[in-house]
């Protein structure tokens, strides 16, 4: 049986979960999910806390990636021991596994890839830092250090980050995703020990986060493990989400990041529309439109733009579902040698138009689907991806159901749904009460013509 006939068989008769993930919460709050893998004797094991840059006080921008930072710096727990700077990670790369973070607007996540028969080690660590963060005051002021240059390195000195940084700012005004996650950086030069410990203290507890793990090992072994690690731990009273929220504008705003370093100029235009949380429908054909659209060199604005009319070198079109609040649509596009951006703006909206104009074909919706479901089938036999997946949804709103049944929610985008999305966000003619923002990265010298 191919792919398109199985997907069939499985998405119009009885529908069947991606993952087969298994669940449980403790008595403290944690969330658990286990996503049974056997084909190699190692896990994923991944802790998402529901608190990111957004959440940070005013002012006291770089707390979230900060407090990342701070959590392989030292630990000390009564019951689940004590670790001092960097043993953390010493200790994951002796028993042959890796571990690693990262922050974003919405969460935290810390995870380590290892051999299952190191699942309670990692898991009593993990659990170790949860609550019991020890780190002194001259380690947190010299990684006040390290994270500056790494701001510098990252930001400052790439004008292409620069100005995606200025672009989200001015998309998210009065919205805490206009703020850079790693911070301003004089704001994290001013920030204090006792800040950051009061941000961890609120937000790191058990009933603030989620615990993943995906690979060779039984969901009730993880569940039995996770009660003497985790769940001794108590809960903490977590305060509301509440984001700040942008007025409607009516101008469309642009910006021109000029630098002597850019050697190829780029075109980008980031609109704001809804995230999967906000409305499940839209983001579905969002997402179906993104693969038409952007899903690589058969995509609608790839062929158009680099094959046929030879404008551009690149083109792109990015949606990201998984956010709190509202979510972003790229489209990029690198110009080709003798070309200028402002041509290649003006054939990104003539697309635009054709698509608000005349919709999709049922070809480019059926192939659209056959495709993403395809790539939702594949990602079952992954052993990290699982634990990613679902992360990156549960953490931002979705449901189990949501994520195990997305191949079968795919399925039943139309194409007078795409049409509707289309018009409502992405018309160059009649822009959404939050118009998407325009920029262009030159070379000092350069022009946008």
């Amino acid at each position: 049986m191919g792919i398109s006939s199985a997907l069939a068989k499985d998405t119009n008769t009885a529908p069947q979960k991606v993952f087969n993930a298994k669940t449980r919460k403790l008595d403290n709050g944690l969330q658990i999910v286990v996503v049974e893998n056997h084909r190699a004797p190692v896990i994923t094991h991944m802790i998402w806390y529901r608190v990111g840059a957004a959440d940070e006080v005013a002012g006291q921008s770089g707390i979230a990636h900060f407090l990342e930072h701070l959590l392989f710096k030292g630990q000390k727990h009564e019951q689940l021991g004590t670790l001092g700077p960097g043993e953390f990670s010493k200790i994951i790369r002796s028993l042959g596994g890796e571990d690693n973070a990262f922050t974003s607007q919405d969460y935290t996540a810390y995870f380590q890839s290892i051999a299952s028969q190191h699942l309670e080690t990692v898991m009593t660590m993990e659990a170790g830092r949860m609550r019991g963060l020890d780190v002194p005051s001259e380690d947190v002021a010299s990684e006040n250090k390290v994270i500056q240059e790494e701001r510098r390195q990252r930001t400052e000195n790439n004008p292409g980050a620069l100005l995606d940084e200025q672009m989200r700012e001015m998309l998210y005004a009065n919205h805490p995703y206009g703020i850079p996650v790693i911070g301003w950086l004089h704001e994290i030069q001013a920030l204090t020990r006792d800040q950051i410990f009061a941000f961890y203290n609120q937000y790191y507890a058990p009933n603030n986060a989620i615990l993943i793990v995906s690979g060779d090992i039984k969901a009730e072994k993880v569940y039995e493990i996770a009660e003497r690690t985790y769940g001794i731990l108590k809960p903490e009273t977590i305060p509301p989400r509440q984001y700040t929220s942008s007025p409607p504008f009516k101008a469309s705003p642009s910006i021109t990041m000029k630098d002597e370093t850019v050697r190829q100029p780029e075109f980008k235009k980031i609109f704001r529309v809804p995230s999967f949380r906000q409305n499940k429908e839209k983001s579905l054909a969002l997402q179906v439109l993104e693969e038409i659209m952007g899903g690589g060199p058969s995509s609608r604005l790839y062929k158009s733009l680099v094959i046929e009319q030879k404008l551009a070198t690149s083109a792109s079109f990015s949606y990201r579902a998984n956010n709190w609040s509202d979510s972003t649509l790229y489209i990029t596009a690198t110009p080709a040698a003798d070309q200028s951006l402002l041509k290649v703006q003006a054939a990104i909206d003539a697309e635009l138009r054709k698509l608000v104009k005349d919709g999709i074909t049922d070809e480019e919706l059926s192939d659209a689907i056959k495709r993403m479901q395809a790539a939702a089938i594949y990602a079952r036999d992954s052993l990290s991806g699982p634990a990613m997946v679902i992360g990156y949804n549960l953490i931002t709103g979705s449901t189990l159901d949501d994520i195990e049944y997305w191949p079968r929610d795919i399925g039943a985008v139309t194409k007078e749904q795409i049409l509707s999305v289309a018009k409502t966000y992405l018309d160059p003619d009649n822009p959404y009460e939050f118009p998407p923002v325009t920029g262009y990265l030159v070379p000092e010298a350069g022009e946008e013509q």
